[in-house]
């Protein structure tokens, strides 16, 4: 029997992440070294408190129940983090858990927008960002993000005639892929563009305490307004080393919240109790763990850049997050091209620009998710490869 599947399969081809792995499977198959900088996986282990906080839990027969919803307790965490954390208040109606940012960023279009309606995500991001409105008829429109706007979208330059149509605008700062901060006076450009146009703000700020150099991450809720006109997606998993956990929250514009509380009773009976004590200790538990990863995080990425830097290769510092985001070194000009040919020379594995759009095209991204010394390791053998002297 032959099996038919929906036409809208046809634009799905296999994740990147998947290729990358079989390239790096076959490779360790062949008895050969592999440098995994693809995912952002981190390589710190969750703190001793929080693995304790699940393991009790999981040991307790009552809690293999359906949820249904946030506990009070886990409201309360939350509340009083980001209270703490930023200075942000927050009523129980103003917020809501997800199975991590990537699972809420694809179902809260069907809460947003109509078949034919115009989201904005920018380019370059996560393919997740643009998955969502494809799913649900909707039509993406991906607006460029250039470093020389210091990677922030052109607020005042739109197109108008698409922001009139524009149901919602994706923006992620620190940007979980490209590594760079938004300066404070961005967001109440942002918040007044989201109010004279009418235009909802998903803001994902899954890497606010993974930020370098002094700054300070902030949330888009902490600027007078951006409850009004949209929501913010926060994530335990890097800043708390919880990612298969997938505890992420969905916290702003109360309209939103409640819109998407009500498709997800369709769909979702509420997040493991066990993983909601484990997030319950997180919050409220000894926050020494963010600080000293922050540190690691950046002491990897000083290693890393400065350590590229000396051997030729035009590598910034990020600004923040579990990544860095690298043009070509000289000579190159596909991404895909390169990052193969940097697995079969070095053994170092790295994801393509192009993976995430056409302005990811002459970049490549590398994860912090190594230690020092391994990216001492890395440094001396991109040199030794020659692969920054061109194709040889």
């Amino acid at each position: 029997m032959k099996m038919k599947f929906a036409s809208r399969m046809d634009s799905f081809e296999p994740g990147i992440f998947n290729v990358l792995d079989e390239s790096k499977n076959r490779r360790l198959a062949q008895g050969k070294p592999v440098y995994n900088l693809s995912i952002g996986t981190p390589d710190f282990l969750s703190e001793p408190h929080v693995v304790e906080a699940l393991a009790r839990a999981a040991s307790g027969p009552a809690n293999y129940r359906y949820s249904l919803g946030e506990t009070a307790e886990l409201v309360q965490a939350v509340q009083s983090w980001y209270g703490r954390r930023y200075g942000v208040e927050l009523a129980q109606d103003k917020l809501m858990a997800v199975y991590g940012s990537q699972e809420g960023l694809t179902h809260i279009d069907w809460a947003l927008s109509n078949p034919g309606d115009v989201v904005l995500v920018p380019d370059p991001s996560y393919p997740i960002f643009e998955l969502d409105p494809f799913l649900c008829g909707a039509r993406c429109v991906r607006y460029p993000l250039y470093k020389e706007n210091n990677y922030l979208p052109d607020l005042e330059n739109f197109d108008s005639a698409l922001v009139e149509k524009a149901r919602f605008l994706v923006v992620s700062y620190p940007a979980n892929l490209l590594g760079v901060a938004a300066p404070d006076e961005f967001y109440p450009r942002l918040i007044k563009f989201a109010r004279e146009n009418s235009i909802v703000i998903l803001h994902d700020n899954a890497c606010s305490e993974i930020i370098f150099d002094g700054r300070v991450g902030r949330s888009f809720l902490s600027f007078e307004g951006a409850k009004e006109v949209g929501v913010e997606f926060n994530s335990l998993s890097k800043s708390y080393n919880l990612t298969g956990a997938l505890v992420s929250f969905v916290l702003g514009n109360r309209e939103v919240v409640a819109a998407f509380k009500r498709l997800r009773t369709q769909i979702d009976y509420g997040m493991f109790l066990p993983i909601q004590q484990a997030a319950v200790a997180a919050l409220n538990g000894c926050q020494d763990s963010l600080a000293h990863n922050r540190a690691e995080y950046q002491a990897q990425r000083d290693t890393l850049c400065s350590g590229l830097r000396s051997i030729g290769w035009d590598v910034p510092d990020s600004q923040g997050s579990v990544f860095v985001w690298i043009p070509l070194p000289m000579g190159y000009l596909n991404s895909v091209d390169f990052c193969f040919e940097l697995l079969d020379r070095t053994g170092l594995l790295c994801t393509p620009g192009s993976a995430f759009g056409l302005q990811g095209e002459g970049y490549v991204r590398f994860a912090l998710v190594r230690p020092v010394s391994i990216m001492y390791e890395i440094v001396s053998t991109v040199k030794a490869s020659g692969i920054l002297e061109g194709r040889s």
